[in-house]
Formats: structure tokens, sequence, C-alpha cells
């Protein structure tokens, strides 16, 4: 596969039968060759082909191989004469980041690490199947959630109103219609709300060991040395059977689109279609259940910390800098040729990153642009950008969504021993929790790129632009 070097960090495949627009890569040549080991490169190609696709397809510097989509892929595929497809949202719908700021600073963490870290083990649900801070007997009751989203967790005392005021989409997407969303997955999500997860999902007790950008550092109420927290986490099972349902209703009523694409995984529901409203909305119900889970995990997060620090979350200003999604498709408009149309903007693996003046972005931001968290792995560097002027031009407001994985988890469990991963953090001072050695093993740091890198080719091309660094001090894992 022929690449073209357009710029530092640009490359492009060029457009060739069956593309609709050419593919577009960005990465550092290191993180390239890392694309070059697994079916990223073909799977940015192959998303050149969905109908309705402008401009181009695109991986992010953290993309690896993923469903259909690659991990860190971006499309946009218009509403009218377009698609949505499910595969390029994936099967852990809003998947996403939450941070919460304290007032607290490294060195009163450190002194109660272990305590903190068996507190938040044992009261925030982790880990796969049930179990949630809240669980709920009436479905009707249930798909409140689901339409509201954490507009629901403030109303029933599960945060304030700062919680969704800073929360992309104001922790609600208004078109979520929970009738598309089957009883399953209704009854599978029923019973997680306010529950981590497994896999790479985490939370996290950080400190800001950096500032590169002191102005809107103190606008988002950042400082060197103080404690954050960051909450990893998705819509769970109800998200995963969403997808599933959706793929095989396309497969049922659009055979048609099978033969139209070079890979069944890229199924998608034709713009206008009844298929895609239904998906849409049934998608926005789940968003909106990840919103209202987050909230849930940091309403439990700030008790566990009241109960450690002897004194309420508001005296510990654990108020939210901001909460972002990872996997999602939004109705968004953006410019051609002098017009405003709209398009499926899905990011699969990639973090919206608007600029300095969007509406979209909370009026107290807005004339700095987006908070953008972005995760390292256990024992590395996670960061805090702003979305980068050259954003909309360049990826239609995205960037990653973190390190980004090299190794699969079979070769991790291979490669890494738990225990011992968990013992050498402890020598950095970096406590870990979770359910099993396999499940630190398969999260090891040595299983993702170099997070720094992957920062950096985001800054440098001015897509998101680094305002501070953190590092681990608690990790919690299911």
């Amino acid at each position: 596969m022929e690449l073209e070097k357009i710029s530092d960090h640009q490359w492009e495949i060029e457009r060739k039968e069956g593309m609709n627009v050419p593919a577009r890569v960005f990465a550092s040549e290191k993180i390239l060759e890392d694309m070059k080991e697994d079916k990223t490169l073909q799977q940015v190609q192959n998303i050149a082909h969905l109908p309705g696709i402008y401009k181009y397809s695109m991986v992010m510097p953290d993309g690896h191989q993923g469903y259909g989509f690659p991990i860190g892929g971006v499309a946009a595929l218009s509403t009218k004469n377009g698609a949505i497809s499910p595969g390029g949202v994936g099967y852990d719908i809003n998947c996403g980041l939450k941070l919460l700021k304290t007032n607290l600073d490294a060195d009163q963490v450190r002194e109660k690490a272990e305590q903190l870290a068996n507190i938040l083990f044992q009261k925030v649900p982790l880990g796969l199947g049930k179990g949630g801070v809240k669980e709920f007997s009436s479905q009707s009751e249930f798909e409140k959630v689901l339409e509201k989203g954490g507009e629901w967790a403030v109303e029933n005392g599960y945060g304030v109103e700062e919680d969704i005021e800073y929360c992309e989409e104001n922790g609600k997407m208004a078109e979520a219609d929970s009738s598309r969303i089957s009883s399953k997955a209704k009854q599978r999500g029923m019973k997680q709300l306010g529950s981590l997860g497994s896999g790479n999902h985490f939370l996290e007790v950080q400190h800001v060991n950096k500032v590169f950008d002191k102005e809107t550092a103190e606008k988002f109420g950042l400082k060197e040395d103080q404690v954050v927290v960051l909450i990893h986490s998705g819509s769970r099972g109800l998200g995963h059977q969403v997808c599933s349902d959706y793929l095989r209703k396309i497969e049922k009523e659009h055979p048609e689109v099978q033969e139209k694409i070079p890979d069944r995984e890229l199924s998608y529901a034709p713009a206008k279609s009844k298929l895609a409203d239904d998906y849409y909305k049934a998608m926005c119900g789940a968003a909106n259940f990840a919103w209202a889970n987050r909230q849930l995990i940091a309403h439990r997060v700030r008790e566990c910390f009241e109960k450690i620090f002897g004194k309420s979350w508001k005296d510990m200003d654990m108020y939210p800098l901001y909460d972002v999604a990872h996997n999602i498709a939004k109705k968004e408009k953006h410019n051609v040729e002098g017009d405003k149309k709209e398009f499926y903007v899905h990011r699969k693996g990639a973090t919206r990153a608007f600029p300095a003046g969007r509406e979209e972005v909370p009026e107290s931001y807005r004339d700095i642009g987006q908070p953008v968290i972005i995760p390292g792995s256990m024992g590395t560097s996670s960061y805090i950008m702003k979305g980068g002027e050259n954003s909309i031009d360049l990826t239609f407001g995205s960037t990653a969504h973190g390190a980004g994985r090299l190794m699969s988890r079979t070769k991790a469990k291979k490669t890494f021993h738990g225990k011992r991963v968990q013992n050498d953090l402890k020598h950095k001072n970096i406590i870990v929790k979770a359910r099993s050695g396999g499940n630190i093993a398969e999260e090891a740091p040595g299983v993702y790129k170099d997070v720094d890198e992957v920062i950096k080719v985001s800054d440098d091309l001015g897509i998101a632009e680094k305002v501070a660094r953190t590092i681990p001090l608690v990790n919690v894992k299911g």
C-alpha cells in the first residue's frame, strides 16, 4: 500500500477503485510503522468506500485495528445521501472519559493512597456482569435514563448542575428514543448503571505534574501538583446489545449493502432510511446511558473521597473539568465549499476536539476551546489538551482518544505477568487494584503506544494542543 507524505504527520492513500475519497493518516513515522503491523491502514482505506463520505476517511495517531473502522477512525457521512454505520461507532457506544478536579495535592493523597485504592475498589462496581450504583426493577423507570442521560442523574440526586454543564451535549442527546432499544438491551442495562466494566476501563487518581499552557490551565482550574480523578467507562452491556441488534437488522433489511463494501463489518443503514433513523435514536439512548453511568460512578467516587479525607466533596472542589465521548456518531454541520452541510460524524476511538468559538463548547470554555482528555496507560502520563485551531479543517474537529494498543490482549497475557507489573508500579508509587492479575497484564504499560508521541503529533498538527500532563497515583480496574 503506497502512502504519500503530504506534510509532517500527514499521509495520504490515494483514491482507488471503489473509494469515494482518499484516506488520510495522521501519524509520525514511528507511529506509522506500528500501524503497518496490523490492518489499520487497510481499514481506513475501506472506510472510503462508504456512501456520502466527505473529504477523507481518516485515522488518528493512536490508530490500530478495530471492528470495521480502525480504532481512531473518523468519517463524515452525509445525512442526506450517505449512511450511518454501527461499526463506525463500536460496541461500547459513548465509551468516554470524565475528569473530576480536586483541591487536594499529591502528598495528601499519597499518605492515604492504599486506603483510597481499597475503598474505591470496594465501593465502585467493577468488572463483567451485574451490579451498579443504581439498579432498576421497572423498565419504564429505567427508560427515563435512556431519554435524559446525565440530566436524570442530577434530578435523582447523583450530581449537580455543573456535572452536566461541563459535559459533551450537556450529557443528553435530545433525539434519543428508548422505544428503538430492544428489551434485551434494556434488561442488560438495568443492572449496570454506575459500573466501570472491565477491559481497558479504569478509574485513576492522578496529579498534575506539568503545565504547558498556564493561561488555559488557569481557566480550566488546573495547577501543578493538583490531584484529579479520571473515569473511563461507557454504555456497558446495553450499548453492546444495541450495536449487535442493529448489525443484524441491517444484514436482514439491507442485504444489498454487503455487495457495496469491502468488509461486512462496515455494514451501514442508508441515510433517510427508517433503519438509519432507528439506529441513530437507539445509539443516542445508549450514549445517554453512558453519560449517566459515568456520573453515577463520579457520585460514588465523591462519597469515597469524603470517607477517606473527612470532608465534603464540595469542600474538596470535586467538580468536573469535562466529560468527553470517544465512540459515537453525531449530526454536525461543517462547511462544504462555503455552505454548511450536515453529516453523521463517526468517531470510533477518537475524541471531539472543537476549537474556540464553537457553540457546542461550554460558554466558560468557548473563548479557549473544548477540553480534550487523552489517557495513557497504567504507569504512564495522561494529557489534558484543548481543541486545536486546525482541527475543524483537518479532522472535522477530532483527535486521538488514548495511547492506542500495540499488542493484543492474548499476547499481552503471554508477555506480561500481572503481579510483576503491579509490583513494578508500586515501586513507582502507583497503587493498582484489579480483579485479577490477568486484567493487569492485559493493560500493562508496554501494551500501548508511546502516549507522548501520540500527543506530539496532535499538538504539532494543531488538532489538539497541550495544556497539562498528569501521572497516576492510584489505578482501579475491573
